[in-house]
């Protein structure tokens, strides 16, 4: 008896996913839970494994075309099986939904693969490898897998982490490590997915509210300082302790003391939301970016904090996201510095009021006290939306994260 591949739920709310890519063909074997295609939502690339082992039999959904929620996919069966030949078994792949904290849990996928893992594409990761990476603080680009075909395994990270070698930040507070693609002249790049969507979500921001730029300096000596002394401590429990965590607990004290700008405009007024909810725009590398959103993030330690920092960039890395984990975000960090930008004017992700970016930290000369000295300093940039907020308004919020920062104990 065949089985049919159906389309997922992904997420509240999500009623299509488009068809990225098959990763299997018609004819080709495969085994349950092995991956089966990639799909996009809401600039979440995600995995569908398969249902059942057996040969796909028929591909139903063309690969860039949209399909709605409990659609046919494909239909896996027997060699030789057709299948207008019997009875075919609904078995929707939402039954591998990924576990989330916070969610309700679901089951977890096995981690076979046939791909190999280099350092170019790590392959499939599941999502308890991708967990244990980023409870420790572990860029998977480092590990050797010993699984299938090169498969990153659970005791492959465990051992690394066994081994003491060092650790390495992830990429949202390091510079990208990606190469770009050597592209020809002339050559036509067809739009993605992720692209398409954050070209019409960034077009439709510039026209949805006015956008305005404002400014300041914080100096990081006493971040720098409290992390060094910190960054070993926090390691023992499992988190890699990075800036990025740093600049969202200031945010925080910011929206705390100037709740306007954790708002939404609206014609009939401006919403004041009641949660903190801070997304962080993660590169993808040539896929763009993706904003991962830490919910109800004003009741989180520095610990708590850097803890979900890690899990949500690693994740994002590795197509693990969940739809929601993108989505209800009330204000967002952007670390363009990675990159050694020092400011920029980023775009507002709407409907939120405003969004801060983080220049390249640098050493440079300044004037404390009457005298000369040297510190680590960095640009803090705030984009708001001035249907909402005025400049003093927007000045006070952005003094409040610097002074956080400048004063941090």
């Amino acid at each position: 008896m065949a089985t049919k591949v159906l389309v997922p739920l992904l997420g509240e709310g999500v009623e299509e996913v488009t068809v990225i890519k098959w990763l299997k063909k018609e004819g080709d074997s495969v085994k349950e839970l092995e991956p089966l295609l990639e799909v996009n939502t809401d600039k979440v690339d995600t995995e569908i494994p398969a249902p059942a082992s057996g040969t796909v039999l028929k591909i139903m959904a063309e690969e860039g075309v949209p399909a709605k929620v409990g659609a046919v996919l494909a239909f896996i069966g027997k060699a030789g099986e057709t299948v207008e030949s019997g009875g075919v078994e609904s078995v929707s792949a939402s039954k591998v939904e990924l576990q989330v904290e916070g969610q309700k849990s679901v089951q977890e996928p096995a981690t076979l693969d046939v791909r190999p893992s280099t350092k170019q594409d790590l392959g499939f990761i599941s999502p308890v490898v991708a967990k244990i990476a980023a409870e420790h603080g572990v860029n998977l680009q480092n590990v050797a897998g010993t699984g299938l075909n090169g498969r990153i395994t659970k005791n492959d990270v465990l051992s690394f982490v066994e081994s003491g070698k060092s650790k390495v930040e992830s990429r949202i507070s390091q510079p990208a490590t990606f190469q770009p693609s050597n592209l020809e002249p002339g050559t036509f790049i067809k739009h993605s997915p992720i692209r398409r969507s954050i070209a019409e979500h960034m077009v439709m921001s510039k026209h949805t509210s006015p956008h305005v730029l404002t400014v300041m300096e914080a100096d990081m000596g006493r971040v720098a300082k409290h992390r060094s002394a910190n960054k070993e401590i926090f390691a023992r429990d499992g988190v890699n302790l990075t800036f990025t965590a740093y600049f969202m607990t200031a945010i925080v004290a910011g929206l705390k003391s100037y709740p306007l700008v954790n708002s939404s405009w609206s014609d009939e007024g401006v919403l004041v939301h009641k949660a903190v909810n801070l997304g962080m725009a993660t590169s993808l590398g040539e896929d763009g970016l993706i904003v991962p959103v830490i919910k109800n993030a004003d009741n989180l330690s520095l610990l708590a904090m850097a803890r979900s920092v890690n899990d949500l960039a690693n994740r994002a890395r590795t197509k693990k996201l969940q739809t929601d984990e993108v989505k209800g975000g009330t204000f967002t960090l952007t670390n363009h510095g990675i990159s050694g930008s020092l400011f920029a004017f980023p775009v507002i992700n709407q409907p939120q009021c405003g969004i801060l970016g983080v220049g390249a930290m640098q050493k440079r000369v300044v004037v404390i006290d009457d005298a000369i000295a040297i510190r680590p300093m960095v640009y803090l940039s705030f984009v708001f939306d001035h249907r909402i907020l005025d400049g003093a308004s927007a000045d006070n919020f952005l003094m409040k994260v610097k002074e956080t920062l400048e004063n941090w104990a």
